[in-house]
């Protein structure tokens, strides 16, 4: 199995994700979910065009993108918000209109966790109000695979080309 650290980089969709199947799918899905800056949408496709089964690929990338996006509920959960904030650089205005937001949507939030650039701070305000899990977790779920469904079903027509 090639080194993990060498297909790491932001963005990168080398050769390794494919080789890895549904492994490397479910690296690249849960990766995108963290803050680190990372495509899965790149990878799910590649796969899907490599003749993937759809339901399977919209399986996994699901799990691994909610898990990765509970992580960061986690983080926002069992972390301080000051010990937070102070290492990440968040102006404390800023950090409290998230919360504000997570409070005033509460898991219904979590609906937005895919979104890029703010779906990772929506899941760590929903972690630091202590939004309650089980619906912030399904929530987050059907969000994710509602855009990973859109993805595979928008792609279908160029895929079969």
């Amino acid at each position: 199995m090639p080194k993990v650290a060498a297909y790491l980089a932001p963005m990168e969709l080398g050769p390794a994700w494919m080789e890895w199947g549904l492994l490397g799918l479910f690296l690249a899905c849960f990766l995108a979910a963290t803050i680190l800056p990372f495509s899965s949408e790149a990878v799910l496709l590649g796969m899907a065009a490599m003749g993937g089964e759809p339901m399977t690929l919209l399986l996994v990338a699901t799990t691994a993108n909610t898990l990765g996006g509970l992580t960061n509920y986690g983080i926002g959960r069992w972390i301080p918000s000051e010990r937070l904030a102070e290492p990440s650089g968040i102006a404390p205005e800023k950090a409290e209109r998230w919360k504000g937001f997570a409070r005033r949507y509460g898991s219904w939030a979590a609906l937005l966790c895919w979104l890029p650039v703010v779906g990772d701070p929506i899941a760590l305000a929903l972690g630091l109000v202590r939004s309650s899990f089980i619906p912030t977790a399904v929530l987050m779920a059907l969000g994710k695979a509602a855009r990973y469904a859109a993805l595979l079903w928008l792609s279908k027509p160029m895929l079969a080309t």
